[in-house]
Order: C-alpha cells, then structure tokens, then sequence
C-alpha cells in the first residue's frame, strides 16, 4: 500500500478491489496486514505448504500474509526475547474469528510439541475453538459463525520455543442473546446443535424441533446455510473429549443447556390474588417440570422461585408474589445466569485441562474482539463493543501515527504532519471517572426507582455541550454518540438491566441445592460479606477493567 503513488481513500480503496478481484485477500500498509473477508474457503492459501514457505521469511519478502505476521511475532519473541501481541481488529463480518484461527495454527505449527498422555497442548489449543464456537457464536445480520464473547488467547513458550502453556481469557458474553433473538439472527449455535443430536439424546432430554422453543422460535431463522447441526454436535462432542472435558461432564453440559430451553417455554398467568401468578398451562408445567428434573431440584421450589420472591426485613422475611410480567422476567434472568455460568465453567474447564505454564517468560498473545457494530436496534452490548473499538483505535493511532511523527521529530526528518482524529474525547464521554456514561449507568443501577427514562434525562443534561453526544429529536430515551466510525444511535431501553450482575437468591440457593454437582458448583453460595456487593456489581464496570 505504502508503494501507491498517490495515497488516498480512492487509491487505497482500487487497490484492494483490484487485488481482492483476483482472491488477494491481503495487503500491508507498512508492517499492518489488510485482511478481506474472501467469504469462501481458499484451502491454497492456508495450507501446510504454504506455511513451510513462510517459515523464517523476512516480512515483505512473499506475498502479504496472516502466516508472515505470525512469524514475525514469533521469531521476535525467540530472538529478542519480546512478547509480543497480535491484535485482530474489524467490523463484525470482516473475518477476525477466522483469521484468529489461522494464527492459532500457525503458532502451533512452529511450537509444536507432544504433551501428556497423547494429547498435545496446541491441539488442545485449537480444539477450544469449535467448543468456545459453539457455546459462544451465533448467527448474526452480518455473519453466520459471530463470535458474541471477546477472547485473549495467551500462548506460552519454553526456551527452546515450544508451546509449553496456554490460558484463554473471555469477555462480555452476549447474555441478552439466549432469551432474545429476532429474524434473521439465531441464539447461540449450541441451542440448534443439541436439538439435531441422536434420537437417544433428544429424548433423554426432551427435545423436539428447534421452532418449539421459545427462545429459538422468535427468529424465523432456525437452520442455516453451511451448518449442519447435526454434524456440528457430533464435532462440538469429539472437540470437548480432545480438550478433556469428560464424558459425565458433557451429559452434565447438555443437560442444562437443554434445562434452559425449557425454561423459556414456561409461561404465566394472572393468580387469583393480585400481583401474583400461576403456571399457565399443563405445557407450560410440562417443561418446569423437565428444567427441575435436568437440573436436578425439586421442581416446587423452582415454581416458587419464579413467582415468588422473599424481602428481608427487619421483623423478619418475607414473602411476596409477583405478576406475570414480573415472573416472565425472572425466568429470562435466571436462563440468562445459568447460561453465562456455563460458559464461564467451560473456559476454566479448558484452561485447567491445557494447563499453564508458570516459569514461561516468552508469550504470544492473539486478541480476537468483536467489531465495531451499527445496527437498527443498538443496545448496551453494542456500547461496550463500540468503546472496547474505540479504545482499540487509540491504540492503532498511538502506535502508527502518535509515536511514529514523534520518532521523525525527534530525529530531524524533514516530513509534513499527518492530520488524524484523536478520539480521547469519546473515551472520556464514555468512561470518564465521575461523570462519564458508565459511571452514570452503574450509579442509577444502584437507585431501585431509576428507569431508563430518567437515566437518559440525566445524559442529556451532563452531556447537552458535548460535541461527539447528540439526542435524537424524535426520542426521549435514545441517545447518539460520534464514534470514529460514525455515528450510532443507542436505545437505552435495557442497560439497566443489562448492566447489572445480579443473582436473585432464591436462585442462587435452589441451584446450589441441585442433587447434581456439576449445577450446584454452577452457582456456590455467595459469602455474607459480599452479599452487598454483588448486588451493585457492574458488568460494563467490570468490561471497562
């Protein structure tokens, strides 16, 4: 790129229209890799014999490629003894899961070795992937395979350059995802691989076709292009015994997957007193009572714990009914815990089985984080991705432009300066301490009568100056920030609810009960001392951490 004679958005753009017309799918402007979503599999380009090719190549001496990057990284780290980082950046469809993928090979094709008991630590590594994929992607607008989570991989090097441990960090799993989905998205790919399993599965767990279910059935999309369910479940199976999560455990891992599913077909209706509910029909009592016996607790205090509530006071508890709206949205919360939990258990249960490696002072560590999202409907979820690309873009700019025209002043060179955009304004609209959008968020999370209503009040009267904030003049509940990728309307109807990371008890307690061990491990008892805390604890807080 840096090769073009006239470098402008024009140019840059033929450019890689002219190179991605013939299947080039990567550029470099300078040591950057450009990286086009080719949508088809291109098998020439990533296979052993061109990794072979790359291997020990100076960057710029073949042909632009993921491979070159990885190389580079990693005989930096042998040679000078850097870690380093490979940040994969773009907007959701650009194929960063992908290319994420072909790094991870790469890396495990050099530091390849044999680790006990006939699995190795890069296999295990790489099997990860279709695990994590199936619990953690889903069908989007832009993409079939979306990865919903953020992921760090760390890869670990012993001396002799061998890959001798790895740990997988995860971030802001989609929660909103499992009770709410809309044409033509999916839930996550789990839901639909667990409903085409062998018949002897679907019977132990209840199932029937995908469209039956109330958290799959919102979407008219129930099966997809490219992915056979059935053939994806059997993979998901084989891929959780190469990274050795036992037999019993994957009974124990669909069983609740399952046990959430029907969860979301529970419906209410109006009880005889007033703010109070009851089970609606015999279907409806059908799948509670499936979720208890999957979850393995008693199915009357599970009934209890979505109609009823119990409030400490000082004379005592107390316990009160709940309408059906009320029931309905303690039936999603509890779906949604149960399934981050499970998600949560499978990343420790992977990390504990790859093993780290505690005197490795050599790391390669690979950031594939979701892209900068503009969609219809904007939510918390799209908040948090767009600061996490915001924070992101700091980065690119501190390290291309920032520090290079400072090396070039420093050193006398004659050069013109590079105008770019310095986006630490958003950064501090956003996450500024006090005042910024997520401090406010996470302080009416801690008032009971705030709504979203009167949080966006107070983000148009704190932000009614600010030159990247705007409120939308039809709306009085959205708000619109100018991101370096243009603007996004945000619709505040759910972050409170979204933002906060908060266990009813009665749920907690039922499912620490469970006869099961594996679900009573999901959900240990909370320790007195940080009852308090857990109840103001703050994902977007935690995120921004």
């Amino acid at each position: 790129m840096t090769r073009l004679s006239y470098l402008h958005e024009p140019g840059v753009l033929d450019n890689l229209a002219v190179r991605y017309a013939k299947n080039i799918i990567y550029t470099y402007t300078g040591n950057i890799l450009i990286a086009i979503n080719p949508f088809q599999r291109l098998p020439n380009l990533v296979d052993v014999q061109t990794m072979e090719k790359y291997k020990g190549a100076n960057l710029g001496d073949l042909d632009p490629h993921v491979f070159a990057i990885a190389d580079v990284s990693y005989r930096q780290m042998m040679n000078e003894g850097k870690s380093n980082s490979i940040l994969v950046s773009g907007e959701s469809g650009a194929g960063k899961t992908e290319t994420t993928k072909l790094l991870m090979r790469y890396l495990a094709f050099l530091g390849g070795r044999s680790g006990t008991g006939g699995r190795t630590v890069e296999q295990q590594v790489l099997e990860s992937n279709p695990v994590l994929e199936a619990f953690g992607n889903a069908k989007t607008v832009r993409n079939n395979n979306s990865s919903r989570f953020g992921k760090f991989v760390e890869l670990q090097f012993d001396k002799s350059g061998k890959i001798s441990g790895a740990a997988i960090r995860t971030y802001l799993l989609e929660r909103s995802r499992v009770c709410q989905t809309s044409s033509p998205e999916r839930n996550y790919h789990c839901f639909y691989f667990l409903c085409s399993a062998p018949s002897e599965d679907i019977k132990k767990y209840k199932l029937g076709d995908p469209s039956s279910f109330h958290y799959l059935n919102q979407s008219s999309c129930i099966r997809v292009d490219g992915i056979n369910d059935a053939e994806e479940y059997l993979a998901t199976r084989n891929a959780m015994d190469m990274v050795g999560i036992t037999e019993e455990e994957q009974e124990a891992i669909f069983r609740v997957v399952a046990a959430v599913l029907h969860l979301g077909n529970i419906s209410f209706a109006k009880g005889t007193e007033a703010d109070s509910s009851v089970i609606k029909d015999a279907k409806s009592r059908f799948h509670l009572n499936t979720a208890g016996e999957l979850l393995m607790c008693d199915c009357e205090k599970l009934e209890n714990a979505l109609i009823k509530r119990e409030i400490n006071t000082p004379e005592g508890v107390i316990t009160t009914t709940v309408g059906p709206n009320s029931a309905t949205v303690s039936r999603d919360g509890f779906a949604k815990q149960i399934y981050s939990r499970l998600f949560d258990w499978l990343v420790n249960r992977i990390n504990a089985s790859i093993g780290q490696d505690p005197s490795s002072d050599k790391l390669i560590g690979v950031l594939d984080i979701y892209g900068f999202e503009s969609f219809k409907t904007n939510s918390f979820e799209q908040l948090c991705i767009n600061f996490t690309n915001e924070k992101l873009q700091q980065h690119f700019n501190q390290n291309v432009f920032k520090m290079e025209q400072e090396e070039y002043t420093r050193e006398q060179i004659n050069w013109s300066y590079i105008e770019f955009v310095d986006n630490q304004d958003v950064l501090d609209l956003i996450e500024k301490k006090p005042g910024g959008i997520i401090a406010l968020l996470d302080e009416a999370c801690m008032f009971p009568k705030s709504t979203h209503e009167t949080l966006s009040q107070k983000l148009y009267e704190k932000f009614k100056n600010h030159k990247r904030f705007a409120k939308p003049k039809l709306s009085r509940t959205a708000f619109t920030i100018q991101h370096y990728a243009g603007d996004v309307i945000y619709q505040s109807d759910h972050f409170l609810d979204k933002n906060k990371d908060y266990v009813v008890a009665e749920h907690q307690e039922l499912l620490n009960a469970s006869r099961c061990s594996f679900v009573s491990v999901l959900f240990p008892p909370a320790p007195e001392e940080n009852t308090k805390s857990s109840k103001s604890s703050s994902i977007a807080t935690r995120f921004k951490l």
